[in-house]
């Protein structure tokens, strides 16, 4: 996959399409550019989508974390989303979001908001960041030493590929029999993908997520933002209560909600035909 330079670090990322309808997808926490693979076949090709991997993410640069994970906050990804999307000659574009990415597209937001059309955020973290208890931080490390323990942690990020039965604590997570084998495909891969981050995506993002909601003052800043955002929300999703969706259509101006039944805090994964069907409806408009 290729490279492109941004700031003292190389971004991996995944075009798709061409022409100047650009949008550019940020991805989650444990995540990586191929999240959208089930979705490429079915976007239309005058659609040019840039998926980038955040540093210590998919096959982007993993530095080593300095003190506090300073490296790796929010402002970092944002200031290397941007740097990456001048390397690539990119002027004018709108953006696509899953979950923390939507944190980082508001910071880009405010540092650039000249670059920026529109935005479609799926299951998007609030600007206040979120709530996690002090155990979470040690979550990243099991999660990297047990494969197991990395299944069972993603299958609650793609619920509804997976029988409510086994997604309790110390069962083993069990695909549902309507799971097509391309999701189940995908959805292993990407579990051995998040295994790869390094500590600063894992555990620096953890640390900056909870920063975020205790002492971040961002919030306080989104009433700047112009841009029009539509927020989809599964309502199986047990990552993001609606609680943090109803605030973030609080604090940004300009934005509009729509959930979805039966599917949970990743459209991408698991319903990509109705992802692919708004993605493609909202930025063609």
């Amino acid at each position: 996959m290729p490279l492109i330079q941004a700031g003292e670090i190389r971004l991996n990322y995944i075009e798709h399409g061409s022409g100047d309808n650009i949008i550019v997808f940020i991805h989650g926490f444990l995540s990586c550019a191929q999240w959208m693979d089930l979705v490429w076949p079915k976007l239309p090709r005058e659609l040019h989508v840039f998926a980038i991997d955040w540093r210590g993410c998919g096959d982007s640069d993993k530095p080593a974390a300095t003190e506090n994970y300073a490296n790796y906050s929010m402002k970092q990804h944002a200031q290397d989303m941007l740097a990456a999307i001048r390397s690539l000659g990119i002027k004018k574009c709108s953006l696509a979001t899953h979950s923390t990415g939507g944190l980082i597209s508001i910071y880009m937001l405010l540092a650039e908001p000249e670059i920026f059309n529109k935005v479609l955020a799926l299951d998007p973290v609030s600007p206040t960041g979120l709530s996690l208890p002090n155990e979470s931080l040690h979550t990243f490390t099991p999660f990297v030493a047990n494969r197991n323990y990395a299944f069972k942690f993603l299958s609650f990020a793609a619920s509804s590929l997976f029988t409510k039965e086994s997604l309790v604590p110390g069962v083993k997570s069990e695909f549902r029999p309507e799971t097509t084998a391309k999701q189940r495909e995908l959805f292993n891969l990407l579990v051995d993908k998040a295994r790869e981050l390094s500590d600063g995506a894992g555990t620096g993002t953890l640390f900056h997520l909870k920063k975020e909601r205790e002492e971040g003052a961002l919030h306080k800043e989104t009433h700047r933002i112009k841009q029009p955002m539509l927020v989809l929300w599964g309502e199986e999703d047990i990552v993001i209560p609606l609680q943090d969706i109803e605030t973030t259509l609080k604090l940004i101006p300009n934005s509009s909600l729509q959930t979805y039944k039966g599917i949970g805090h990743s459209m991408v994964l698991e319903n990509p035909d109705l992802y692919a069907q708004i993605f493609t409806q909202y930025f063609n408009k």
